[in-house]
């Protein structure tokens, strides 16, 4: 199998852009023999007459016309991928938050696209509240992060919106009891619309739990101790959706934001926030 030498297609590029092996070998920074000897060395290799010498500046013949796009490609792709596995631009590291019940299913399914596009880039993905996500975000301890909010703060950009709906326990009942038994984190941040919903629906509720661990919420919960509320979708497997016909009022929707701080990594950031915005550009 025969392969063509990119350092060669470089020079005859240069040659097809500026017309003369003279010039090429200027741009080039190279002796003229030398782009003469790599541009001899190609014809030579393909069989064919690439240039015309025949008028005062060299052109191209249909052979090399030709090859100009394919060896332009070549040459720009091997660019890019120097640079991005070898500048600095393209190392580092991006601290990324996101809350515990939406990492899945569009993160992991990014970070590994990430991994693939700048493998020089470490990608540290923190989870935690929306409102603690902020909080560090405020302070630049996070470059980027996705925040589950009923309105987007300036400098946000909503991404899609979900349903808040009601969970509970596979054939439990503690969403027919009276006052119903609500386990929700302190620092959730659905728990004031939820309380809200509830409160205008004239729906008596209590808390059964008064923790921040969503792990101690959903060991209550399965446990059929209570209901709880999560996005549409982001219910655990021992968890179900509660229907329609649970005689609770509707929850509404919540938006699904992405706030960025641009800094000195700017292009791996945006890179990683543009390929969150077409994971649930695809849901």
């Amino acid at each position: 199998m025969r392969n063509l030498d990119v350092t060669v297609l470089r020079s005859f590029v240069a040659v097809a852009q500026t017309g003369g092996v003279t010039r090429a070998a200027g741009f080039l920074n190279l002796t003229q023999s030398a782009v003469s000897m790599q541009l001899k060395r190609l014809e030579e290799l393909l069989g064919l007459e690439l240039l015309d010498r025949s008028a005062r500046q060299i052109g191209l013949t249909a052979a090399g016309e030709q090859l100009l796009g394919y060896a332009r490609r070549m040459v720009e792709l091997n660019d890019e991928a120097f640079a991005r596995l070898t500048h600095e631009e393209f190392s580092g590291q991006i601290a990324l938050g996101v809350p515990y019940d939406i990492v899945y299913p569009v993160v992991p399914r990014v970070l590994q696209r990430f991994a693939l596009e700048m493998p020089r880039v470490r990608v540290n993905l923190v989870t935690g509240n929306t409102r603690s996500l902020k909080e560090d975000f405020a302070k630049g301890a996070l470059d980027l992060i996705l925040t589950t909010e009923s309105e987007v703060a300036p400098g946000g950009e909503t991404l899609t919106e979900i349903a808040l709906r009601w969970i509970g326990a596979p054939g439990g009942q503690a969403w027919r009891q009276r006052p119903l038994n609500l386990a929700q984190a302190r620092v959730c941040a659905f728990r004031s619309g939820v309380v809200d919903r509830l409160d205008a629906a004239g729906v008596d509720w209590v808390s059964t739990v008064e923790t921040d661990s969503d792990r101690t919420v959903e060991a209550t919960v399965s446990a059929d101790l209570a209901v709880t509320a999560l996005l549409e979708g982001t219910a655990p497997k021992e968890l179900i959706e509660l229907p329609p016909s649970c005689d609770l009022p509707d929850l509404g929707r919540y938006k699904i934001n992405i706030y960025c701080n641009r800094g000195s990594s700017q292009k791996p950031v945006n890179l990683l926030t543009e390929m969150i915005e077409q994971g649930y550009d695809t849901l």
